[in-house]
């Protein structure tokens, strides 16, 4: 969960411009890497419009899951947070069933890394708030994934057979939890560069156990499909806040 402050005017940005459409609940998306101040801004839209929230972390495959994946398919799926070790039925299921009445959203544990008891949230609900890393990105083409990016990818993925898993992904079932999505946010750091100083504040005001260095090479799992959204995100959202290295919009 996204814990950074960024400035109450991000979340004043979006309520002034949303767009509710026809459909309930109607779905809000926020979209942008980590640290960038997803959760921050949701919980401020929540209060505001008196909705429930549903992070893409709470759909985070349990361990076991993750371990039959890091067996059969690569090692690196072991670690949550790509395409493929999400539970995208649990995700749409919640959807719907919100537009019909009381239901329980998915919550995820991170202390565990497994997923805690969901949460009971009033219904039928008007709007949802979803908010996640990698909303709304498309799949990259077959050429942009011949080259590793980054050390994790040249020592753990030489062949490229995670980043192709993955990115299957992405276009399969993802694709479908995107389209339910009626309006996107995207909050678009300045660049990758930023992304693991921000992360790294995060585990140090969580007192969390990874070192610097760990956090570094944590965020590497991310990077491809982060500096994809970098590159084109604003094209697949509805509305771009493009985000200075303090979280501040810059429009």
């Amino acid at each position: 969960m996204d814990i950074a402050q960024p400035p109450p005017a991000a979340a004043e940005i979006i309520a002034a411009r949303l767009r509710p459409g026809a459909r309930s609940p109607f779905v809000l998306g926020i979209a942008g890497a980590q640290g960038s101040g997803k959760s921050t801004v949701a919980r401020a839209l929540a209060a505001r419009f008196g909705c429930p929230v549903l992070s893409l972390d709470d759909l985070y495959l349990d361990g076991a899951a993750r371990q039959r994946l890091a067996e059969t398919v690569h090692p690196l799926l072991r670690t949550r947070g790509v395409p493929g070790t999400h539970d995208v039925a649990a995700g749409l299921a919640a959807i719907e069933a919100l537009a019909h009445g009381p239901t329980l959203l998915p919550r995820f544990d991170k202390a565990r890394d497994e997923p805690g008891s969901p949460e009971p949230v009033a219904g039928p609900a008007e709007m949802l708030i979803l908010e996640g890393w990698c909303l709304g990105a498309r799949p990259q083409v077959a050429a942009e994934l011949a080259a590793p990016i980054n050390d994790l990818e040249r020592m753990h993925d030489a062949d490229g057979r995670w980043r192709r898993w993955v990115n299957a992904q992405l276009a399969g079932p993802y694709q479908a939890l995107w389209a339910r999505i009626d309006q996107l946010v995207f909050l678009e750091a300045p660049g990758f560069e930023v992304v693991a100083d921000w992360r790294i504040e995060q585990e140090r005001a969580a007192r969390g156990p990874m070192s610097d260095a760990e956090v570094r090479r944590f965020v590497q799992h991310y990077e491809r499909l982060t500096r994809h959204m970098l590159r084109h995100g604003h094209g697949w959202a509805d509305l771009t806040l493009r985000l200075d290295a303090d979280r501040r919009p810059r429009d």
